[in-house]
């Protein structure tokens, strides 16, 4: 299957090369731009891609209304957005997280990154920049949440607790198999489990309830 990809940017030269780099991959093709905000959202309605592809700082709506406005809580039927942005510590990139975003990347995280950040999204996973990812939850967790974590519905299993913890790390599936030897399909079947429990819907949303609720510390 061709994963479907709409890309926003105010900036031609850069929508220029995203459409570019991703068109090249096998199995990506880009069916709009947009070079706002406001005209994202428009085209992603009416096209309905597989992946959005957002900048935040976008003039008329800017990513962070952009995404919420197609992945929010109250959306009910979200499209999968990734956040691509220059700034690697930036209080908007959490917040377009907190909006709904699947992922976030750096403008400079290259082809590879890219893709695989677009391919996790179209798959209903996340990816957030291995660079940026402990840093930025850090960050903001040490801010405090808007509001207190959300308890789960049913307590963590000592195995969720691991997986909780690779995933707030930045670590794909894969790379939590290999490190607590399961299987790639148990991983999956501890996420699963995971968002069920505390109301997420994906792993970033996951990461950001394990940095809110001190499950990774600062050492990480």
């Amino acid at each position: 299957m061709t994963v479907r990809v709409l890309v926003a940017d105010d900036q031609e030269i850069v929508r220029t090369g995203l459409t570019m780099i991703l068109n090249a991959q096998p199995g990506i093709e880009v069916i709009g731009e947009a070079a706002d905000g406001r005209q994202a959202v428009e085209l992603a309605r009416r096209l309905r891609p597989d992946v959005c592809l957002f900048d935040i700082r976008m003039p008329r709506l800017d990513g962070i209304e952009a995404t919420r406005s197609l992945a929010g809580p109250a959306v009910a039927d979200p499209l999968a957005v990734v956040v691509i942005t220059t700034f690697d510590l930036d209080e908007y990139v959490y917040a377009a997280l907190r909006a709904g975003a699947r992922g976030f990347l750096l403008k400079d995280a290259g082809p590879t990154l890219l893709t695989h950040a677009v391919q996790a999204a179209a798959a209903g996973d996340a990816l957030i920049a291995p660079s940026v990812t402990t840093r930025l939850l850090r960050a903001f967790a040490d801010a405090g949440p808007a509001q207190p974590p959300r308890q789960p519905i049913e307590p963590l299993t000592g195995r969720e607790e691991e997986v909780l913890a690779a995933v707030a790390r930045g670590r794909t599936n894969s790379e939590i198999a290999a490190e607590l030897f399961i299987t790639l399909s148990t991983v999956k079947t501890h996420i699963a489990s995971l968002m069920a429990k505390l109301g997420a819907r994906n792993r970033v949303e996951i990461a950001m309830w394990a940095y809110e609720t001190r499950r990774v510390g600062r050492s990480v």
